[in-house]
Formats: C-alpha cells, structure tokens, sequence
C-alpha cells in the first residue's frame, strides 16, 4: 500500500489553526473510509513540551505511551480515531539529539556531518516511521514560513515530493487574509506563497483564513498571483464552533481537491456525525455555568483539552457549557463565596507548583459543605485529599509534599521510590495506567466498567498510610492501580456529585464520543441547577 502524503504550512501570522485545519482535514478523509495517521513537525530545540511554560506554550498533551507533546496532537486525536505516540511529535531538538548520539558512537564512520544530508534524512525517516500502514498522513509545520528554524523541515518536505512523486504528495499553504476598512487585502497571502516558492514548494492548495467568504474575484487574483488553481483557493471562515469547520472545508470542496490531487478513489464522505455536533453546538436545550478553577487561566491554551472535554460533556447533554475562568489567587485573597456563588458547578483544574494551591482548596471546600458539584483532576483531586483530610479525617496540617516537604502530615507526597529523581522526569508517571473501580461507585457506574486505563501526567501521589483515616471519616477511595494499590479516584457518598481522579480523562475525550466523566458532571450540574431554580 502507497502510503500519500499532505504537507501543511503557515504563513503571515503564527496561530492561524493550522492544527486544527490539519485535524478537520483528517476528519474529512476518514469520513470518506480513508485510515489517517497525524503528525507535528515543531521546529524548536526543546526535546518535547515537557519543560515548557503553559503560558508561553499552552497545554502539553500526553500520549498513550506518554510522550509530552504539543496540543495539537489533541485536535488530531479529537477530530479522528486515531491514537498517537511519541513518533508523531517530532522537534528540532530530538533531530539534533539522535543525530549528535550517532555522531559520538561513530556511525557516520567519520564523516563530516552536516544539516544536508543527515539533518533532513533523519526527519524524512521520522515521517516515514510516524506514516506506517495508513492511506493518507497528514504533516503539519509548526511556525511561519520565513522562520529561521523551520528551513531544514522545509527541505526535507520539499525533497520528499522529489522522492515520492506528484501523484503521492501535496502541499497546502494556510495563510491570512487581512482587512483594511472592509477591503480584503491578499497581499500578504501572496507574498507568504513567494516565500514558499522561492525554497521550491509550490502549493496545490491554499486555505485562506477569512472572516467573510472569499468573492470569486479574490480567488481569481490569488489564483493569478500565486499559481495555485482557483478551485483550490479555500476559504477558511473564522466559525463560533472550531468543529464546524470540517463542515466548512466540505462546502468548500476540499476534500475533493485533495484526493484529485492525490489521485485517490474513495466513497462519498459521511459527514452526519459532524452535522449533529455542530447542530447540538448550535440549539442547546440549556446552559450551565462551571467555575473552572486554575492557575493558568489567562491562558486558555493551557487548559485546551479541558475546555474542550467540558464542552463535549455539554454536547452529550445537548447543553451549552458556560466556562468562568476563576484564578485560583483571587479565591484566596476575596473568598470563595464572592466569587462560586452564582455556579452550577465547580472544577478544580491540573498544574504544578504551590502558587494559588489554598485557593484550590477553598474552592474544594466550599463545593463539599455546599453540596455543589464538583470535579477534581490530578492536582485537583490532591488538592480534595488535602482539603477532607483537614477538616474532616482530624489531619488539620496535612499538605503536599510539593508545597511542605518534609511535613509528617503530607497526605500527598513523593513515593519512596521517586526520592531522588525529582529533577531528572525520572518520578513522573506518563501516559496510560490502569485502574480497578469499587463496583458500587458511583464513577463505576459512570464508566459502566470496573476496569479503565486513563492517561497520567503526575509526580506526587496519595500517600496510602493515610487513607484508613480517610475511610474512617467517610471519603469512598473508589479507584485504586491494580498493583501499586495507589489512589486513582475519590468520591464522597453523602455528596450529589463529588468526584475526583488522579489521571487525566480529558486526553480521551471526543466531540463524538465524550468522555463519560464529563458527561455526568454536567449532567448533574445541570440537575443542580434545575433544583436551585425550582426552590427560588
């Protein structure tokens, strides 16, 4: 089986949704029978997005077999049935890394090694082994085209159409679309196709990123000035829902134009699953209002597949999810009930570090003294722990281990096995565990399974010396790891919806299949506002 292959860049501003143009277009593919493979070409030096800070990154999505990766690697495994690993994020600094090893070990036998050919072979043999048994892989580009350091991804796409053929690679180039007093300008979108030709890649298709659709005169002129046809001038309109745009790309014929150009037979596209989604998007039936408490909230990127999972759950309940951003400082410093009183429900978010972590826990608090429901996950179930520790199991300095260490009463803290590999990633549980469920809980009921496997992305854990005293005051460790025996998931049996995990559910979610957890979340959610409403 030929495998075909598609290209993406950027041009003229970063952040344009190239990720999520490459996921609506893998989308589009499987909705034709095609079987899809993602990957992320990322040009800096880092090794992976592990070290990397939420603010200036976003989120740092963990794979199955736990890579840190880019976020994009969640749209890609969002919009498609795809599961992704480690060999489908691949960074200038993993490049240098095996290349400047094989160096040491002598296996260039000498040889002066240099960015052609050994750089560009090393990525085009990445793509290769990230491409394997799938009609169609999908390579997206991090950064602009006129980057400094994406030139040598830009050589070896370039040099990969020269290996594989015309008929087996395209290119598509997704750029801006500026306006000026209502005027659509298309200069930068010719100028951003200049720079592309002048390294040697002519794109078959563009997608223009618009806030209206593009006239056909336009397309006519970007046509002419660029050299792409005019039925492949895409317009890429800007949409209140990010999955409504493979619906767009649709109308637009894009799937269409890639498989001509990819000289592909396929069956027509079964695009109602896409259609219902956007529909429930579109007439909910009602709202909720979820505090979403965190530390990284002016950033929403690095809570993207936490958005986007609670948005899922809404779509389950044909509900729209309205998300209040609380940081978790200001809870400390004006009190939970200025700010919680109004919601339905409250979550408390992931992250590291101490900054914001008592406001957490007021946020914990006061969700369980009031019967609101409430959603921890990895450090908010940590944070829960602490919380019912204090004031209920009679532990009242009990903290984390990140925030006291050496704390007698740290009922989260490093494993004894962890001491001493804090600063090496070496204590970090990464990617899918399982977990055995209590078969009378409630999650298990959620799952409908006493048997999961979730994705970590954690160092501390629950430390299991402390639990009998936290049974003895009532919390339910409902989910334990089947070997270790460590805490997976808590719940409270006198709460209407108390649940908290140690993993990481949102990595699983789709808009097509949302994660159960966060269907029953809003679902009670809305439930408790329903009973609220009636008592007023």
């Amino acid at each position: 089986m030929q495998t075909k292959y598609i290209f993406i860049t950027g041009g003229v501003v970063s952040g344009l949704g190239k990720g999520i143009a490459a996921a609506s277009i893998g989308a589009l593919l499987e909705s034709r029978g095609l079987s899809v493979s993602l990957m992320k070409l990322d040009p800096y030096i880092n090794v992976d997005a592990g070290t990397m800070s939420p603010f200036q990154h976003g989120e740092v999505f963990v794979t199955e077999d736990g890579a840190e990766t880019d976020l994009d690697l969640g749209h890609y495994e969002r919009y498609t049935h795809t599961t992704l690993g480690r060999g489908h994020n691949c960074t200038t600094g993993q490049i240098y890394d095996t290349i400047i090893r094989k160096e040491r070990a002598g296996e260039y036998l000498g040889r002066t090694v240099q960015v052609v050919p050994h750089v560009i072979d090393e990525i085009k043999t990445r793509i290769i082994k990230a491409s394997q048994n799938v009609d169609v892989s999908i390579v997206e580009i991090g950064g602009t085209v006129g980057d400094i350091e994406s030139l040598p991804f830009l050589e070896a796409i370039r040099q990969f159409r020269h290996d594989t053929g015309m008929d087996n690679t395209i290119f598509i180039h997704l750029t801006l679309i500026v306006f000026a007093s209502e005027e659509m300008k298309t200069k930068p979108t010719q100028h951003s196709v200049g720079k592309l030709r002048e390294i040697g890649i002519q794109p078959n298709i563009l997608i223009c990123r618009s806030k209206a659709p593009l006239p056909e005169n336009v397309k006519k002129k970007i046509s002419l000035f660029t050299n792409v046809p005019e039925q492949s001038v895409i317009t890429g309109l800007d949409v209140k829902s990010v999955y409504e745009v493979p619906l767009i790309f649709h109308q637009e014929r894009l799937d269409d134009i890639i498989v001509e150009n990819l000289r592909m037979w396929t069956r027509s596209p079964k695009l109602q699953e896409w259609a219902e989604i956007v529909d429930r998007f579109k007439n909910p039936l009602g709202e909720v209002n979820i505090a979403f408490v965190g530390k990284y909230v002016q950033q929403k990127d690095s809570y993207e597949s936490l958005n986007e999972a609670l948005i899922h759950g809404g779509l389950a309940n044909h509900l729209s999810v309205n998300l209040h951003y609380v940081n978790s400082e200001d809870i400390e410093t004006q009190g939970a009930d200025k700010i919680l009183a109004s919601m339905d429900g409250i979550l408390v978010a992931p992250g590291f570090g101490e900054r914001g972590a008592e406001g957490k826990i007021q946020a914990v608090h006061y969700a369980r003294t009031r019967n609101i429901p409430f959603f921890g996950i990895c450090l908010g179930m940590q944070m829960a722990i602490i919380e019912f520790a204090r004031n209920m199991a009679g532990i009242p300095k009990a903290n984390s281990g990140e925030f006291t260490p050496g704390n007698p009463d740290n009922v989260v803290d490093l494993m004894p096995e962890q001491e001493g590999f804090q600063e090496t990633g070496g204590s970090m549980r990464l990617g899918g565990y399982p977990a055995v469920l209590k078969a009378d809980s409630l999650i298990a009921r959620i799952y409908g399974s006493t048997e999961i496997s979730e994705r970590h992305r954690h160092r501390y854990e629950v430390m299991n010396q402390f639990v009998p005293k936290l049974e003895q005051a009532g919390m339910v460790i409902s989910g334990r790891h089947p070997e270790r025996h460590l805490v997976e998931t808590i719940e409270l049996k006198d709460h209407r919806w108390f649940v908290a995990c140690q993993f990481h559910p949102e990595l699983k979610s789709k808009p097509f299949k949302p994660h159960p957890l966060f269907a029953s979340f809003i679902e009670a959610c809305n439930q408790y506002k329903s009973e609220r409403t009636s008592d007023t």
